[in-house]
């Protein structure tokens, strides 16, 4: 019965630390996308005709 109980708190600490890494990267993307959002935003210009020379 004991052995059902039993918990790994190095792999439940690895999880809470996993979580909070994921939580600063999204946190800090989010500030990067703000600041300077991503090309595939941005709208191209089409090119023209290229000049005769």
């Amino acid at each position: 019965m004991s052995q059902d109980n039993l918990i790994d708190f190095g792999a439940e600490r690895a999880k809470r630390i996993h979580d909070l890494n994921d939580k600063r990267l999204n946190d800090m993307r989010q500030a990067f996308e703000q600041a300077m959002p991503l090309a595939a935003q941005k709208k191209k210009k089409p090119k023209g005709k290229p000049k005769k020379r």
